[in-house]
């Protein structure tokens, strides 16, 4: 009986440390296969389409007439975007996302849990008072230290500089151009 109930607690520590993440993880690629899917598909709604122009300084584009189907993902503001279609023109690779809902509200639900699992709720109160017998963490405090450096060594030391006149010949070596000999 004690050797399940420590197996028991064994899983659960686990899982507490890096099941969750791994759920997680799962979940995420579970709902962007999903959504690719969708997009492969032509399951979207036109008008939530977002538009992004980059200009391109390349030579020799290849300018394309219509959108093509592209792969991709950026994070702007928070927001995470999915790449549906891409052409370039006019010097522009013009980018047409869609916004991701589902990976927005996974890693929403993630760092909520990691809120609740880490206990590190924010008060809503006023942050600047402590409560009783709190002890500030000295790791986050800021010391200041002072750096008396001398460098007294490096300016007694006398520096030997060579003149150009030593490494520059003040007349060329050939004084002359000669006519190459004949072979």
């Amino acid at each position: 009986m004690k050797r399940a109930a420590a197996i028991l607690l064994l899983i659960i520590f686990l899982f507490n440390w890096f099941g969750y993440r791994l759920l997680s993880d799962y979940l995420q690629h579970r709902a962007d296969t999903q959504l690719e899917t969708q997009l492969d598909q032509h399951q979207y709604n036109e008008a939530s389409l977002i538009e992004i122009r980059i200009p391109l300084n390349m030579p020799y584009q290849n300018i394309s007439s219509g959108f093509e189907r592209y792969d991709g993902e950026i994070e702007y503001n928070g927001i995470h975007y999915k790449y549906v279609q891409r052409k370039v023109a006019n010097g522009e690779l013009v980018l047409l996302c869609v916004p991701n809902e589902s990976r927005m509200k996974l890693q929403n639900a993630r760092n909520e849990f990691f809120k609740l699992v880490n206990d590190l709720q924010q008060s809503s109160k006023n942050n600047n008072s402590t409560p009783a017998g709190s002890i500030k963490n000295p790791i986050t405090e800021y010391w200041q230290q002072e750096n008396n450096w001398q460098l007294e060594a490096l300016a007694t030391q006398l520096h030997a500089y060579s003149g150009y006149a030593l490494v520059i010949p003040s007349t060329p070596l050939i004084s002359a151009p000669a006519q190459p000999p004949e072979c």
